[in-house]
């Protein structure tokens, strides 16, 4: 499938594989629609994409408050068109506590990381459907795979974007709409470089986002990279619990509690 003229809304733009997509999406010709909290990187975004002979358009939003994400969407469609592609990129990670239980912490991961998902799907979907025709994608994670000591809350939230993805894919089979499902492993970013621990196969945002607009190209259903780190999650699924709770005891206490 070709970019050319199509539009894509891409939420997370401000920063990491969000900011990397709209690049590559505009650099094929998409007209992109940027969305994120930050105004300030997304009009630095726009210019750039403008720069270089494309088409970018943003709307300030913080994904996790449905009237924003619903402005900033109307907004995009008023200034470029009605949206062709949904990347729902925006998503953030912090550490499950259970002493103490950072509750706050793990409520306001899963309303922008699966909250933020479905917000996007609504702001998109009604005019996908009247035009019969269109492309929902949801940048997810490798961590969906398996529940992951001191990664609970970031683990379920992204488990639950795949399972609602999956289950949009096969409610709108028969509509013309698309559904793809990205699960990317160790991506270097804003939310990965404050890791104190060994990521392995980390992989550079731009080389990730040349891979997930390859994959949108192709309308794949899930697409999971890279494939060692897609292999090794396969593999911890099958690991008794002892194994995993020894593997990850180091990386447990080596992260600051809130308030220490």
């Amino acid at each position: 499938m070709s970019f050319a003229d199509r539009i894509a809304f891409i939420t997370g733009a401000s920063s990491g594989i969000g900011w990397e997509v709209a690049k590559e999406l505009a650099r094929q010709g998409c007209k992109v629609g940027l969305v994120a909290r930050r105004q300030e990187a997304l009009e630095k975004l726009a210019d750039e994409i403008a720069t270089h002979g494309g088409v970018a358009a943003s709307a300030p939003a913080d994904v996790s408050d449905r009237k924003q994400v619903q402005s900033a969407f109307r907004e995009l469609a008023d200034r470029l068109g009605p949206c062709d592609l949904l990347v729902a990129n925006a998503g953030v990670g912090v550490p499950s506590f259970i002493e103490p239980f950072n509750i706050a912490d793990v409520e306001r991961m899963i309303r922008v990381n699966l909250f933020g998902v479905i917000y996007a799907v609504e702001a998109v979907l009604p005019a996908m459907l009247r035009r019969g025709s269109g492309h929902l994608a949801a940048v997810s994670s490798l961590a969906a795979y398996k529940g992951l000591p001191v990664e609970s809350g970031y683990c379920a939230s992204k488990a639950a974007v795949n399972t609602y993805m999956e289950s949009l894919r096969i409610q709108l089979r028969y509509r013309g709409i698309h559904v793809t499902t990205i699960c990317p492993g160790f991506v270097r970013t804003p939310m990965t470089e404050v890791n104190q621990f060994h990521m392995p196969w980390l992989m550079e945002a731009d080389e990730a986002a040349r891979r997930i607009v390859r994959a949108l190209a192709r309308r794949k259903k899930v697409y999971n990279f890279p494939w060692q780190t897609t292999l090794l999650m396969k593999v911890t699924r099958w690991l008794p619990d002892w194994v995993i709770a020894q593997a990850m005891a180091g990386y447990d206490k080596s992260l600051p509690r809130p308030g220490a």
